[in-house]
């Protein structure tokens, strides 16, 4: 009986060890498997999320570039970081790319797909087309890192079966160069899963949840950067657009940095301040409560000896593509569907339109000819 008894223990002992190291095993096996991220648009955004989630170490970041790929390929990015230090030199992403890849035939899977790109949704070709060859339904997360409203609602649409996270960026960084990062403003990121009521259950808000904190932990992997789980994104986006939509839209109409604003106090009493102003109430009538000194702090909020430009203005200047519908065209939309007036934001909205229109056919996008059906042909 004391043998019997003696082996039934060693045998718990033994069960016990196997399920213990089979449970450590999985354990660090989970750990150790990387995630794959890719990083499409590799402005100065771009490449310093694509550097915070490498330096993690949880991460594998392939990244596509366009216009810088040729210096980074040969050098390497040249980055000037408040985060990461100064005179990085010669970094690259795990793997770089010319063009997003197709992965239809199952070659690869990315776990994350960041889209960091300027947000121009009238331009040719959509960016959701350009991605859609490397979204695996169910697997792939998109986590939108672009400026505006409503700008998740067409991925939803497209990729209905997909976690797509919303992301909104507090970072003050600029690409001076070709491959060339000047990051002066500490890295601040939002995450938070993207809440549409038509996919509203219970079961896949844990799992968009559960996804967005993972994604979080890998960015945060590193140390240096503060990016948070943000349970209400679609607040944290209406409270950016207050910025965005008035001194980013007149500079690039102005040609005027913020400064200059400010020195010329009738451009912010009767442009910039009326702007927050109607957005604001916007905000208010989608049951979206901002605090109400919010447009005075973000007339002041930055350095009056800093002669900063946005990036609209900055885009202007270069003679780019402006990303003016998500920033002005939408919460006008939304201005109309709740019937909240918002003249100056409608005006600024018509002017940047026809600026854009000046851009497209600078780049052969359009070709101004009168067809007979111009209802002002005459």
């Amino acid at each position: 009986m004391n043998i019997l008894c003696e082996v039934a223990q060693s045998l718990q002992v033994l069960v016990t060890y196997l399920i213990c190291r089979t449970y450590f095993e999985v354990k660090t096996a989970k750990m150790e498997r990387k995630q794959e991220v890719l990083v499409v648009g590799m402005g100065a955004i771009g490449t310093m999320a694509a550097y915070a989630i490498q330096s993690g170490g949880q991460a594998k970041v392939t990244a596509v570039l366009r216009s810088n790929y040729e210096i980074v390929q040969e050098f390497g990015f040249t980055i000037d970081s408040i985060d990461h230090g100064k005179d990085i030199r010669g970094w690259r992403p795990s793997t770089i790319l010319r063009s997003i890849p197709d992965c239809r035939d199952g070659s690869k899977q990315y776990d994350y797909i960041v889209v960091s790109t300027k947000n121009t949704p009238d331009v040719a070709p959509s960016l959701i087309d350009l991605i859609e060859p490397v979204i695996k339904p169910e697997v792939t997360t998109i986590v939108l890192m672009q400026n505006g409203l409503n700008i998740e609602k067409p991925f939803r649409q497209r990729f209905p079966q997909n976690t797509i996270l919303s992301g909104v960026h507090l970072m003050g960084a600029s690409e001076t160069s070709s491959g060339t990062i000047v990051h002066n403003e500490p890295d601040i990121c939002k995450i938070g899963p993207f809440d549409n009521s038509d996919t509203n259950v219970l079961q896949e808000r844990d799992v968009h949840i559960t996804r967005a904190k993972r994604f979080v932990e890998i960015y945060n992997a590193c140390g240096k950067v503060n990016c948070q789980f943000d349970e209400n994104v679609q607040f944290t986006r209406w409270h950016k657009l207050v910025y965005n939509s008035s001194y980013n839209s007149i500079s690039a109409i102005l040609g005027m940095d913020v400064t200059r604003m400010r020195v010329y106090e009738h451009v912010i009493d009767d442009l910039v301040k009326p702007i927050m102003e109607e957005i604001m109430a916007i905000a208010g009538a989608a049951g979206v409560r901002l605090p109400e000194d919010l447009p005075m702090k973000f007339i002041t909020i930055d350095s009056p000896d800093s002669w900063f430009m946005p990036s609209m203005g900055q885009d202007a200047i270069k003679g780019n593509y402006l990303e003016f519908e998500n920033i002005v065209g939408e919460p006008m939309r939304e201005a109309q569907k709740l019937a909240v007036p918002c003249p100056t934001l409608t005006t600024v909205y018509g002017l940047l339109r026809g600026m854009q229109a000046k851009i497209k056919e600078s780049k052969g996008l359009l070709e101004p000819r009168v067809e007979d059906a111009n209802k002002y042909r005459g």
